[in-house]
């Protein structure tokens, strides 16, 4: 198959997007054009995946990036069997776009990955000015709805089935888990791996790492709000936590193993309430033991698996207690790091699930490229889809 991998909003190396979704394409020897905010973000493309540079839609502008992923799309989409989409703002460069590709033969299979409830996120975005969200909240319901009409989907969580009338296929936020037992976790280390903003508990992360002290080094990875950037950097520059930035993903894994505990302290916001923390996973996965505040689905995990201890939200003095009691209790540690890393390896492996996302794209190509007649119509008989779910409208 010729994919097409949009996003305006998603940096260039995210997991999801590039590291399993795309690799796993190429892995089945599909060709994919990747085309996402490279220069925005001071990257550039993969040697093994053609990259098309698109603007970043950041803030409150994001017209330009708009204009130019529509005008993108329009021209490359119908070259494609698939054009895979990454962002909601994405749907709304593509009405006009649909019917001069019906017009014109068979349109490309158009998907949209649902990374995340966007209607719940607004609460979170301080660019949204505060009287907006309500009317906004509704706005984004509507044109979810208006995509499943017209779209195929794939969702980041099974919870997010909520949101629509029909099943769709669940692509989870899964971590590729090393095959061999990873190290044991040491005595004087903890890890971050991920966004940071407020509300994923930034400020709560270097008040943790002060009162560890100098005893317990504190290494911060990933790309920051620019709300908490000022306190990241000063932080830094004080001694008092290791902020890294932004790491591509294979060198931010790197990073994780032989810690002593990886932390997690989201705040009690609704877009958390059903969203199973990618970090969690790959805390899991590397070995590491795991400290989270009390989202469901993290603390589900925690308490299924026995890999780690919930404290309570907004707390960085249970964050660091937390820390201490894994660190005096070398049986603890390694206990729940070794289950940690069992469950992922056997229950959250994205190998065993990387061909399930494959095969579902080319069904979807090979039930677009049947004509309708009398006896074939866009359901299959059973009224279900290669991941047991029935099958959305044809693009």
């Amino acid at each position: 198959m010729r994919i097409l991998v949009v996003t305006v909003v998603h940096h260039p190396e995210d997991a999801r997007i590039l590291h399993r979704e795309i690799a796993a394409l190429r892995e089945r020897g599909h060709r994919v054009v990747y085309a996402a905010p490279f220069a925005a973000r001071q990257m550039t493309p993969r040697p093994n995946v053609e990259g098309v540079d698109l603007p970043r839609a950041a803030g409150r502008d994001r017209r330009a990036a708009l204009r130019a992923a529509r005008t993108l799309i329009a021209e490359r989409g119908p070259k494609a069997d698939v054009v895979l989409l990454h962002d909601p703002e994405l749907l709304l460069a593509l009405p006009g776009t649909l019917r001069r590709w019906r017009r014109g033969g068979r349109p490309p299979v158009t998907v949209w990955d649902v990374h995340e409830d966007t209607a719940a996120a607004l609460v979170m975005k301080r660019w949204v000015p505060r009287p907006l969200r309500p009317p906004l909240r509704l706005a984004v319901r509507a044109v979810e709805r208006l995509a499943e009409r017209h779209l195929r989907l794939l969702l980041a969580e099974d919870a997010y089935q909520q949101r629509f009338r029909h099943p769709h296929p669940v692509v989870r936020n899964l971590a590729t888990v090393p095959p061999e037992p990873p190290e044991p976790p040491g005595d004087d280390r903890v890890v971050y791996l991920g966004h940071l903003s407020r509300a994923r508990g930034a400020l709560e992360l270097i008040e943790t790492a002060r009162l560890l002290g100098p005893d317990v080094h504190v290494d911060v990875i990933g790309a920051a709000d620019p709300e908490v950037r000022g306190a990241l950097t000063e932080a830094d520059r004080d001694g008092v936590l290791r902020w890294h930035g932004y790491l591509p993903n294979d060198r931010a894994l790197g990073l994780l193993s032989g810690a002593l505990a990886g932390l997690s302290l989201l705040h009690d916001q609704p877009n958390y309430r059903h969203s199973r923390p990618t970090k969690v996973v790959e805390y899991m996965a590397h070995g590491v033991p795991v400290i989270t505040t009390p989202t469901p689905l993290a603390t589900d995990l925690v308490e299924t698996y026995g890999c780690g201890l919930v404290v309570p939200y907004g707390d960085p003095a249970s964050a660091a207690a937390a820390v201490r009691r894994l660190r005096a209790d070398p049986e603890l540690r390694l206990g729940t790091a070794t289950r940690g890393w069992e469950a992922a390896l056997s229950d959250l492996n994205w190998a065993d699930h990387a061909t399930e996302f494959v095969m579902c794209l080319e069904s979807w190509v090979k039930e677009a490229s049947v004509p309708p007649t009398p006896a074939t119509s866009s359901t299959n008989p059973s009224g279900t889809g290669p991941a047991g779910t029935r099958p959305g409208p044809r693009p």
